[in-house]
């Protein structure tokens, strides 16, 4: 079983990463935008906002700050894609690789510590609350503002217009959608989400690192597509609801399988554990589908 500080890190944990599977339901959902930059601009948030908060400023304005960094990264990817007509996959491949030498000149080092430095999490300690449950409370906030602002904007006439983009990009270009500037405003908003994730990562966890970027990506997708295999994404709320469930429940199986005394997993094998999670994530929703077609076809 685990401890109650390790659960409340795994939820804490996993509502950063629905930021993040926010961002990626937006590219490879919505627009069907294969965006790796998300590796590169989850540090970047980091980064600018750890520098920001030494340098004295605000937390919440270098969080916001590190929002625009991330959408800044994004808009390179989809302008190379859209202006350049550099192929999606390799155009987000080209920004993640220059996110890392950017992210080195932004921080100086490789990493950066907060330790005694004020964040967004600083005001919150003084509630009536324990340590570890301060961060979920926060980030549960930040969730909901987030799920709701982003659920509004796809419901919009630019919503709409992204998501008809990402349907259809020629019958879109007919109905004189901008596909191109749809393109470029989503990849950007994905990232922006990426990067305030990235942002709230480091002040929790006190430090950013340049290569706290590594692998995000595969664990956005294991979100996404964990949360769609539980929660059926018929509408727009729901996905993004399932994104968020996906991340906390990613986080909650890994914390599970590595405090599991009789499987004898460590720390170094988070990655086979989130390889063999995203398998069982794909395989699993066909195989349900499967048996339930075979029993309907046994009744009648």
């Amino acid at each position: 079983m685990l401890s109650e500080i390790a659960l409340y890190g795994a939820i804490e944990t996993g509502l950063i990463y629905g930021l993040v599977a926010f961002g990626i339901y937006i590219s490879f959902r919505v627009l069907d935008f294969p965006d790796l930059t998300v590796d590169g601009s989850f540090p970047l948030g980091a980064a600018v906002a750890a520098m920001l908060i030494i340098a004295g400023w605000n937390p919440w304005i270098a969080t916001g700050a590190a929002v625009l960094a991330g959408m800044a990264a994004g808009a390179v990817t989809a302008i190379l894609n859209v202006k350049l007509n550099i192929l999606n996959l390799l155009a987000s491949i080209l920004t993640m690789i220059a996110l890392y030498s950017i992210n080195l000149r932004i921080m100086g080092r490789p990493n950066v510590a907060l330790l005694g430095d004020e964040t967004v999490l600083t005001p919150w300690y003084d509630l009536p609350l324990a340590y570890h449950q301060v961060p979920v409370l926060l980030f549960v906030f930040v969730v909901l503002v987030s799920l709701v602002l982003l659920w509004r904007f796809m419901k919009s006439e630019t919503g709409l217009a992204m998501r008809a983009t990402g349907a259809n990009a020629r019958m879109a270009r007919a109905q004189g959608i901008a596909t191109g500037g749809m393109i470029i405003l989503g990849v950007a908003l994905s990232n922006g989400l990426v990067g305030l994730a990235g942002a709230l990562f480091a002040q929790s966890q006190g430090a950013a690192d340049v290569t706290m970027g590594v692998g995000v990506i595969v664990i956005g997708l294991a979100s996404l597509i964990g949360g769609e295999a539980v929660i059926t994404p018929n509408t727009v709320i729901k996905a993004l609801i399932a994104c968020v469930a996906g991340a906390i429940i990613y986080r909650l199986a890994i914390a599970f399988a590595l405090n599991a005394d009789f499987l004898g997993l460590q720390s170094q094998d988070l990655n086979l554990i989130t390889a063999v999670l995203v398998t069982l994530a794909i395989v699993l929703p066909g195989a349900r589908a499967s048996l339930v077609a075979r029993l309907t076809r046994n009744k009648a």
